[in-house]
């Protein structure tokens, strides 16, 4: 299949499939006797995968790689590598919601504050530390 099939089937684009292949993170396919791109089955699964673990929040370098060992029979590995993946990841994201909330918080607070006419500055300048005892 040509480029622009195997971009709109994945949901990408062109552009990013010739990154991919650019910086090594897919091969280089086949081309056909007009030089066009011609590509596989078996290259739009692992640009599905590469395209799903991307969609995890892997690095485009980690995720090629692990694409790579998947498709070349070594998926018990990457079984294996995304189990430790995933807890530091569900941990990283816990603390960025944590950070969401206290924002939301902050943002709810300043906004509570602006509306009863409070001067923002003081508001503002709320610290972390005291944000908590001033909710």
């Amino acid at each position: 299949m040509r480029i622009r099939t195997l971009a709109d089937r994945l949901g990408t684009t062109t552009h990013a499939i010739r990154y991919y292949e650019r910086h090594g993170f897919l091969p280089t396919p086949a081309r056909g006797e007009n030089r066009y791109r011609n590509y596989s089955e078996a290259d739009a699964d692992r640009l599905r995968l590469l395209l799903g673990l991307r969609q995890l929040d892997l690095p485009l370098d980690q995720a090629a790689e692990l694409a790579s060992m998947c498709v070349e029979g070594r998926c018990e590995e990457v079984s294996a590598e995304l189990r430790t993946v995933i807890l530091t990841k569900r941990a990283e994201l816990g603390r960025r919601m944590d950070d969401m909330r206290y924002l939301d918080q902050r943002l709810a607070h300043l906004q509570g504050g602006l509306a009863a006419g409070d001067p923002p500055r003081p508001l503002i300048m709320l610290g972390k530390e005291g944000h908590r005892e001033a909710m």
